[in-house]
């Protein structure tokens, strides 16, 4: 279903699996990837059985994208068993075998710094990775983004944390294109759209695929430029 959510952008939202749409759609011609893969808690898994899924879902998402563009991934660790597990370090082993390097890797803040916070971090990992592409000498997205800005849910990245992914796939990659594997209410089509490119998700949850399609951000949500 495409939803056209501005003159110049448009939005299509596929209800399904995404690993299995992934494996059948191949690569998508003129995108960039901007995507949150889920946690062993929202997928059922047991711990290793979910890494190995996460590292699997990493490396099709560099598939998606042509190889001179990029992934771009938010990614919060999570305590499991008593010990904390790095989804950063997840998605940058996983990237480097699927043959992508790093970009660059920020630190989103999702709590006030200094504050102390219980059973998950107060920060995000915002993760770029690229087979062909090197990172810009001058990159505007400062490496600690304080404000992550508005969140559509209690799970997803805040608009304008999601806006600074967005732009570096506008203004650096070149992309006619935002695609989401896992887009969950609709953040990332969303903040593409405010941001003058269409976008492509995938979410396996029905009513989270009518949010999404649904789902818009105002211009006064993201950080100026």
């Amino acid at each position: 279903m495409t939803v056209p959510s501005s003159a110049a952008a448009s939005r299509e939202i596929v209800c399904a699996d995404a690993i299995a749409w992934m494996q059948a759609r191949g690569r998508i011609d003129g995108a960039c990837a901007v995507t949150s893969l889920p946690d062993v808690s929202e997928i059922g898994k047991a711990l290793p059985v979910w890494r190995e899924w996460f590292a699997h879902a990493v490396r099709l998402v560099v598939d998606a994208v042509p190889d001179d563009s990029a992934a771009v991934f938010f990614q919060s660790d999570i305590k499991r068993d008593g010990a904390w597990i790095d989804k950063g370090a997840l998605v940058i082993r996983a990237a480097e075998d699927a043959g992508a390097r790093v970009l660059f890797h920020k630190i989103v803040c999702r709590r006030p710094p200094g504050m102390l916070t219980q059973g998950r971090p107060g920060f995000t990992h915002l993760i770029a990775v690229s087979r062909a592409m090197r990172c810009p000498d001058i990159l505007p997205i400062p490496d600690v983004i304080a404000d992550a800005g508005r969140s559509l849910w209690v799970r997803a990245m805040g608009v304008r944390a999601a806006a600074h992914a967005v732009r570096f796939a506008r203004d650096q990659v070149g992309a006619k294109l935002i695609f989401d594997p896992f887009c969950g209410v609709g953040t990332i089509p969303a903040v593409a759209n405010a941001l003058g490119l269409d976008a492509l998700g995938v979410e396996l949850a029905k009513k989270r695929c009518e949010q999404s399609r649904e789902q818009v951000v105002k211009s006064s949500d993201l950080d100026p430029v």
